[in-house]
């Protein structure tokens, strides 16, 4: 029997669930595990049956070195005291409450999936898509909308990316590579079928402010122009700073080493043949242009106020589009019982991790990744602020303001005798296993399996085997 407010101890260590299993919730829980002052038992919980979150389903599949990292990420989940837990939805499967009486933390790592809106004229018109629904659909997220996504592609022949970011610069560069450099991805063979009939001739990235205020990598920008048959073209006038812009890139080394790059581009020509990708800075969307779906996109020209604002000039034109991707942000959406900033879409925390409700600190609930501080870095920037969230916690324990409980039943046994078909690590082994046999099939190193029945077929098969 272990008492409510007892001290974690080998025999009964500290229960937390990580509610999501993309890389702020593996490097929260390896946080956790490799601390030796605090007896833990880690379940990494996600909705989906695979593990890896955005490494999986948001590092576009051209990226291959990047999306290497799940191999790093998995030595995280075959560590003891950490349980996979997919197929597990909070709210559904088990409500909150529930959930924290089998445990006593909570850490939300569970991510930032929600697109940000334009809020303008059109922006709901057939062809109009955020850069979410096409990263998960090229990814083989069961949750894309393929006929929506494919609809919209089929009559792509001159496509704006909005937002200069990287994932606007990986949507570019996925829809710009030919059949050739796709093949050997681990692309869905249907994702890799539409692409290769798409009719893209041309693709334009737009930025609202200078090219100083872009966000994107140099690394992510310089992968740009290895396009075997596209070719990256910039207007050397909007390379031209003004003096905030100037005094910005003397002090980033990421801004210089970006207009480096810009620069050499600007000399570009289109041979025959190859998709132009336009980079165009300096303009701001007003309106989708289309009566069935978009045909057009009308842009406002700007300038970089002293505050690095976009202020409109009132000169507008018109480009001609098919497909209109905006890649302006994402925002976190909240867990049954668990509220959202409606403004900042992150769950309100004191600066460290701990979650607070009505201004105070909740006990026992805490938060880490996009989800706590918002939309930005990359993967490697999840690690810093796992371990942040996690020092908060322990601290907690320390001083006995978190605490064990009392026994509960197995959270897993739970699960399933409600009915639910939670994956463990030795079924997603499986679902592995099948997805590199799936690409050997077609001459290729993997294939993702996009459907979540199927993902669950093979768990089911190699359990019966």
């Amino acid at each position: 029997m272990v008492d409510d407010g007892a001290v974690p101890s080998a025999g009964r260590p500290l229960r937390i669930a990580v509610i999501g299993a993309g890389p702020a919730g593996i490097f929260t829980a390896d946080a956790l595990t490799r601390q030796q002052d605090v007896p833990v038992a880690v379940d990494l919980v996600d909705r989906l049956p695979t593990p890896f979150g955005l490494v999986r389903h948001g590092i576009a599949p051209d990226h291959p070195k990047m999306r290497a990292i799940r191999e790093t990420l998995h030595r995280s989940l075959d560590q003891p005291l950490v349980r996979f837990v997919g197929n597990v939805e909070i709210g559904t499967d088990l409500s909150l409450d529930e959930l924290r009486r089998h445990v006593d933390a909570v850490v939300y790592t569970y991510g930032a999936a929600l697109d940000r809106r334009l809020g303008i004229e059109g922006e709901d018109l057939p062809g109009s898509l955020a850069a979410t629904d096409v990263v998960a659909w090229y990814c083989g997220h069961p949750d894309a909308d393929r006929e929506r996504v494919e609809a919209a592609l089929a009559a792509a022949r001159s496509v704006v990316v909005i937002g200069v970011g990287n994932v606007a610069l990986d949507v570019a560069r996925v829809l710009a590579r030919t059949a050739e450099e796709l093949e050997p991805t681990d692309m869905p063979q249907h994702v890799l079928d539409v692409l290769a009939a798409a009719p893209v001739q041309e693709v334009t990235v737009l930025g609202r402010r200078g090219p100083a205020q872009a966000t994107f990598t140099t690394q992510e920008l310089r992968e740009l122009d290895e396009l075997a048959g596209g070719t990256v073209l910039v207007d050397p006038a909007e390379l031209e700073l003004d003096p905030g812009s100037a005094e910005r890139a003397a002090t980033d080394r990421t801004v210089t080493r970006n207009l480096a790059v810009l620069r050499e581009w600007a000399g570009h020509e289109v041979p025959d043949g190859h998709v132009p990708v336009r980079l165009r800075f300096f303009r701001r969307p007003l309106r989708l242009l289309g009566a069935d779906r978009v045909t057009g996109i009308e842009v406002e020209r700007t300038a970089v106020d002293g505050d690095g604002r976009a202020i409109g000039t009132g000169e507008v034109e018109v480009l001609p589009a098919d497909l209109v991707v905006r890649s302006v942000g994402y925002r976190g959406l909240p867990l049954p019982g668990l509220p959202v900033d409606e403004r900042t879409g992150t769950v309100a925390h004191d600066g460290v991790g701990r979650v607070l409700r009505d201004g105070a600190v909740s006990p026992g609930e805490y938060v880490a990744g996009w989800i706590k501080r918002g939309p930005t870095g990359v993967v490697g920037h999840n690690k810093h602020d796992a371990r942040e969230t996690v020092a908060a916690l322990l601290a907690d324990a320390a001083d006995g303001t978190l605490a064990v409980h009392g026994p509960v039943d197995d959270l897993v046994t739970t699960l399933r005798e409600r009915g639910a078909e939670p994956v463990l690590l030795e079924d997603w082994r499986a679902i592995d296993a099948a997805e590199v046999a799936l690409g050997a099939s077609r001459g290729r190193a993997r294939t993702t399996m996009h459907e979540r029945e199927a993902l669950l077929a093979a768990v089911r098969a190699a359990a019966a085997g």
